[in-house]
């Protein structure tokens, strides 16, 4: 497996509740996967920080999951999200997700517990020797308190079983350390819409994106012409995404894509202690929705392109 160009961080859709905590929104997921496909995403990601994991039950987590796997019937990569704070339960949730279809684990640093660099190298061994899926490592020490060291991701890049790195620290030269070890077994994603552009430009093999979830098409565009090292349109399409990407952090992920979703007729709400967003961002998560659409509407993706995509 190797993973490249724009994957998706799926956001979870739910039905509407007057305690934020709607029933799982299952027509909108479906549309939502479909929307994707039609897009030219190139892999999706189910039950990753954006998609609410820590809200999901054990019967929802598989209920997503054998869903898109369905759905996406083999097209794109399946990645499901199974980074836990302790090895055991990590590695008992990622042989589940192989049993659901997943296609390769999404595997965050564990959260809280802040282990030490050997603890590190040692859990993701782990996980990756008994897990039964390929494992995509996912740093993003602002979540989760725990950064893993480029000379790190070195020692594990070796393993057989571990495919990639997402990388969500946004300096060039953390970026710069990382694509040193990209290779046809190991690949380099970024996890930062803002600088995806220019860790593309730069070499990393493609982005797993939260602003993808609302705007595939573009996002897609976007590492095309990054990936193909277009430069002068990469920066300018870039540019014109910055305000999206600025107001997809205006609060705590996901509450903004969920709210340009919501817009998009994807769902509605979330699970606390995430909280809808603030009503003081409402004029600009309007004019937010606008604009994406217009953007969509110049970069969607015609069948034919899609049929050949990648």
């Amino acid at each position: 497996m190797h993973l490249s160009g724009s994957i998706t961080a799926l956001a979870t859709p739910f039905t509407a509740s007057s305690d934020l905590v709607g029933e799982l929104d299952l027509q909108a997921w479906d549309r939502l996967l479909q929307s994707q496909i039609d897009a030219g995403t190139e892999g999706v990601v189910v039950a990753g920080s954006t998609g609410e994991a820590n809200a999901l039950g054990d019967d929802e987590y598989e209920t997503l999951l054998r869903r898109a796997v369905a759905l996406v019937a083999g097209r794109i990569p399946v990645l499901a999200g199974t980074g836990l704070p302790n090895t055991a339960k990590t590695i008992a949730l990622t042989r589940r997700a192989a049993a659901c279809g997943a296609d390769a684990a999404l595997v965050v640093t564990p959260a809280y517990v802040r282990p030490t660099q050997d603890g590190l190298i040692a859990h993701y061994r782990a996980v990756a020797d008994d897990g039964a899926l390929p494992v995509v490592l996912y740093n993003v020490p602002g979540r989760t308190g725990c950064d893993l060291f480029p000379t790190t991701v070195a020692e594990l890049a070796s393993h057989p079983r571990i495919v990639a790195i997402k990388e969500a620290r946004t300096e060039p030269g953390r970026m710069t350390e990382l694509l040193a070890l990209r290779s046809p077994a190991f690949a380099v994603l970024s996890g930062d819409d803002p600088t995806a552009a220019r860790a593309m430009l730069a070499g990393a093999d493609g982005l797993i994106s939260v602003s993808s979830n609302a705007l595939p098409a573009a996002m897609r565009r976007l590492c095309d012409l990054a990936r193909g090292g277009r430069r002068a349109e990469a920066e300018a399409l870039d540019a014109q995404l910055q305000p999206i990407f600025d107001f997809m952090g205006i609060e705590p992920n996901p509450i903004p894509v969920k709210a340009i979703l919501a817009r998009q007729g994807y769902g509605r709400g979330l699970r606390l202690p995430l909280t809808d967003l603030s009503a003081a961002h409402t004029s600009t998560a309007d004019a937010i929705a606008a604009r994406i659409a217009g953007i969509e509407r110049a970069f969607a993706m015609p069948a034919d392109r899609i049929a050949h995509a990648g």
